[in-house]
């Protein structure tokens, strides 16, 4: 039975047309995966059907019936939930009381919370998607951000939707947290409820989904069922142009040490971490969620400084405490959420990508504007930015381009020798993903150091050129190319027993 039908809608922002004629449809009990790049017009579709904006033409249909989506109260009426890929929750507020949002359970007088009732049916829902063990009280503001994430859906269940949209659910999510959400969306679709998943993940798609529609410059340009579709074609219909590689290939013989760790440690975070990093060399960091592993970048960014251990940088020994001190020894980071640590998010992307280099373009004090504004936009045109143009808030750029104006920022400080980028590609399309490996080449090409810390397995195995794998806090095992293999990552990540030969 026909759940949600999108037919022939339009939206157009000022001249730009981010949606042309788009018609798909999704039964009950269906994962339907929407594909594209960053600007493709996904998420204007994902805010049309939660209520957010009004389309200026075509129909919508559930169950049958053409309704008409204002708000996202009628959204949520028409049994509409949205998990979106910006993380909503209320930082002051509770876990309970931000799942139980509007649906607080009272007692005696409507006005009288029930808590216990309320904490209990927090816990219910958090104990459905693998998070029995967090105490509902907690202040949502405390949580890692894997943690939100979680929150947020088990949020969206509340009303037992009968279409539930999930926007990049896992781009912060470790490979065990993943399995238990695919658990539970398996769950949802046997009971009927239709599910719209959107993820720059291709692996994901074919795991989760029943049919995939990709959309391109605001069409539809694609639409299979997963069974029948292959990767090779949907990347073709995505970027609009075969993909023979996605990493640039290797051929790197990494020079005299750059990077010298030796018994860094925090306490209570890791311990007794030790690594070298050659110069033109890209050093893969992989371990699941909790392994400590942007502690550890977070220590030798001088962001949480280590209480034990030494840094070195070409040989000679720092002290770092603080990130200007990294800064000053030539280390830079692109954190792991950009929007919380990275960007000032109502900022121009002049005063994004200039805020690390200001000495470059000041004088006795005073900023020289207009010499930032040139080397911005240099740095921002090489990057290939979208849209162009240095002055356009930093919220308005999509996640790939946010993600370039990070490293705008880090590329335009001088004397940098070491790259620590933790996540660099989350949230960003295939094609994006494209250019910063591309990018990330050529800083190794011209001798810097790259630490690279990624949840994605295929992503560090085909970007580094050895792998340092975390657990509970120290570093499990070192690989090199000719050992590097999912199954081999994971052994020694999750501290499971090798298979026997």
């Amino acid at each position: 039975m026909e759940r949600v039908a999108v037919d022939r809608i339009s939206k157009s922002f000022e001249a730009t047309a981010a949606l042309k004629d788009v018609s798909f449809n999704a039964d009950a009990g269906e994962v339907l995966a929407l594909c594209g790049e960053n600007g493709a017009g996904k998420s204007t579709l994902i805010n049309i059907l939660s209520g957010a904006i009004v389309p200026d033409t075509g129909t919508i249909r559930i169950d049958g019936t053409a309704v008409t989506i204002a708000d996202p109260h009628q959204a949520i009426a028409l049994g509409v939930a949205t998990v979106h890929q910006e993380l909503s929750l209320l930082p002051h507020l509770s876990v309970a009381e931000n799942i139980l949002l509007g649906r607080m359970p009272s007692r005696g007088p409507s006005w009288i919370i029930d808590w216990t009732a309320a904490h209990r049916r927090a816990e219910e829902l958090l104990a459905e998607i693998g998070l029995a063990d967090i105490d509902v009280r907690t202040l949502a503001g405390r949580l890692s951000v894997a943690q939100q994430q979680l929150v947020e859906i088990a949020k969206a269940l509340v009303a037992t939707p009968r279409i539930l949209i999930l926007d990049e659910p896992t781009a912060v999510l470790s490979a065990a947290e993943t399995a238990i959400l695919f658990a539970r969306v398996r769950k949802l679709a046997a009971t009927g409820t239709t599910v719209i998943y959107i993820s720059h993940r291709l692996e994901e798609v074919f795991e989760i989904s029943d049919r995939i529609v990709v959309l391109k410059d605001g069409v539809a340009v694609y639409s299979a069922r997963t069974r029948e579709a292959n990767e090779d074609e949907l990347i073709r219909a995505m970027v609009g142009r075969p993909l023979a590689a996605i990493y640039p290939p290797s051929a790197r013989a990494p020079g005299p040490p750059r990077l010298e760790v030796s018994g860094l440690s925090r306490d209570g975070k890791f311990e007794g971490v030790s690594f070298v990093i050659g110069a033109g060399e890209i050093v893969g960091m992989f371990g699941l969620v909790g392994s400590g592993r942007t502690e550890v970048a977070k220590a030798i960014f001088g962001a949480e400084p280590a209480n034990r251990g030494e840094i070195k940088v070409d040989g000679r020994a720092v002290a770092i405490s603080t990130p200007e001190q990294a800064i000053a020894s030539g280390i830079v980071m692109m954190t792991e959420d950009r929007k919380r640590d990275g960007l000032a998010l109502d900022l121009s992307v002049l005063d994004n990508a200039g805020l690390a280099s200001m000495s470059r373009v000041s004088r006795h004090g005073l900023l020289d504007r207009k010499r930032q504004e040139s080397i911005v936009a240099e740095k921002t045109a090489e990057l290939q930015v979208r849209p162009k143009g240095t002055r356009r808030a930093v919220r308005q750029l999509s996640g790939g381009n946010q993600q370039k104006i990070v490293l705008a920022k880090w590329l335009l400080v001088e004397h940098v020798r070491i790259f620590i980028l933790d996540e660099p590609t989350r949230g960003v399309d295939i094609g994006t993903k494209v250019e910063i490996y591309r990018m990330i080449a050529g800083l190794a090409a011209h001798g810097m150091a790259i630490l690279l810390i990624s949840s994605e397995m295929p992503e560090v195995i085909g970007m580094a050129d050895r792998i340092l794998v975390m657990r509970q806090g120290r570093i499990s095992a070192e690989l090199t190319r000719d050992q590097f293999a999912m199954e081999t990552l994971f052994t020694h990540a999750a501290g499971a027993r090798p298979a026997a030969a």
